[in-house]
């Protein structure tokens, strides 16, 4: 009996036309969306000087007090700026000019205190960050971010402290 050998036959070409087109499509499409899954970060400093450290007594130290009630600007040694009462929610856009006409007046002061009732939401809080660390302005016809206190320390709200209903205070 005679036996047949088979002929070894050569590898056939593949096929990955498929393969390619999936690729086309996949890589832009991962590539646009880590655009949109950058995590931010804020910065945050606590309130407090080191140990053995006395402050200068002419030292003006701005405080945002934040509670449900409603928002006041404070010098920590002079007392109450203005009060923001929470009528419709809270006048972001009231401490912003606020403070960017305090920043005028002290263009080297850098630093704030926001105090925080523990009632507040989160929302309210980062909302309260984003607007007191800067505003919106117009340099040469483009919209920028013209900083006003970027660097902001969080402190605790007197405890069942709440906003006057009137509005007080003066220009600063």
């Amino acid at each position: 009996m005679r036996r047949r050998h088979r002929r070894l036959q050569g590898n056939p070409d593949l096929d990955i036309t498929a393969f390619l087109n999936l690729m086309i499509i996949l890589v832009p499409v991962l590539l646009l969306g880590m655009v949109f899954t950058q995590v931010r970060m804020i910065e945050l400093d606590f309130p407090g000087m080191p140990a053995g450290e006395a402050p200068e007594p002419e030292a003006f130290q701005l405080e945002v007090v934040l509670t449900p009630s409603g928002m006041e600007v404070a010098d920590s040694e002079r007392g109450l700026i203005r009060a923001f009462p929470n009528a419709d929610g809270q006048d972001f856009d009231g401490v912003q000019s606020l403070l960017a006409q305090i920043k005028q007046r002290m263009p080297e002061k850098r630093d704030l205190i926001l105090r925080v009732a523990p009632s507040v939401d989160y929302q309210t809080l980062v909302t309260t960050m984003d607007h007191v660390r800067s505003r919106p302005a117009v340099v040469v016809a483009s919209k920028v971010e013209a900083e006003l206190f970027p660097d902001v320390s969080l402190a605790d709200a007197p405890e069942g402290y709440e906003v006057q209903l009137a509005e007080q205070g003066g220009q600063p």
